[in-house]
């Protein structure tokens, strides 16, 4: 049970995470965090950016993910640095821009060039550089409607993280039903690289350092 003022986002069945939201949690930080409060409450699937950062925590502890294959399949370049890239829906279908050093920046700043190069993709004016060298995708079917699907990885990569639209489900707390924010989430990978056993960890860390977003505000 994590503390009150804190984001509690827990693992429950088939992979859904499930998202409670204190107010207190911005008493301080609000004119500091109000942007990209706005920002991540405004999204179709909203956690993006705080998943983002606990996606560099999970390959940091799971380096298998941050890797890709060689040319004749048989070596692993595993990186050392952390490059994501973001599907994203264009009048001339799907690209994926890449936001570099994600480790290196905060939520504000992930969400601020997320905008950004979401804007150049669909204006048709994103750059080549800026769609290459990713080491992780995500892509979203928050702004389709559907709940879990099947996200292809983006090769050489060797994983992707797909997420569907949030809503809010009843859930026992073990006294009665509460409604929470559910965000379904599905993760692909090259199983000549990452078995069941090590997506299911990867899955599992991600539910556990998301129990305290407040680490990820840091």
């Amino acid at each position: 049970m994590a503390d009150e003022g804190e984001i509690i986002l827990s693992e429950l069945d088939d992979d859904e995470l499930v998202l409670q939201m204190h107010d207190d949690l911005y008493d301080g930080l609000k004119e500091e965090i109000e942007e990209g409060v706005h920002i991540l409450l405004d999204r179709g699937w909203a956690p993006y950016d705080v998943l983002t950062k606990a996606l560099v925590a999970g390959m940091k502890a799971f380096p298998e993910f941050n890797a890709s294959l060689a040319a004749d399949g048989e070596s692993l370049v595993l990186k050392k640095y952390f490059h994501f890239g973001f599907a994203a829906d264009t009048p001339d279908g799907l690209v994926v821009p890449v936001i570099r050093d994600v480790d290196q920046k905060g939520l504000l700043d992930i969400a601020r060039e997320l905008g950004a190069l979401s804007a150049k993709a669909r204006e048709k004016k994103i750059t080549p550089s800026e769609m290459q060298g990713g080491c992780f995708t995500s892509s979203s079917l928050g702004g389709s409607g559907g709940t879990y699907f099947t996200p292809i990885s983006n090769l050489p990569e060797v994983a992707i993280l797909g997420g569907s639209r949030a809503s809010m489900k009843p859930v026992w707390n073990g006294k009665e039903f509460v409604p929470r924010l559910m965000l379904p989430l599905s993760l692909s990978y090259d199983h000549r690289v990452i078995d069941g056993a090590l997506g299911a960890r990867l899955t599992s860390f991600l539910s556990s350092v998301l129990g305290d977003v407040r680490r990820l505000l840091l």
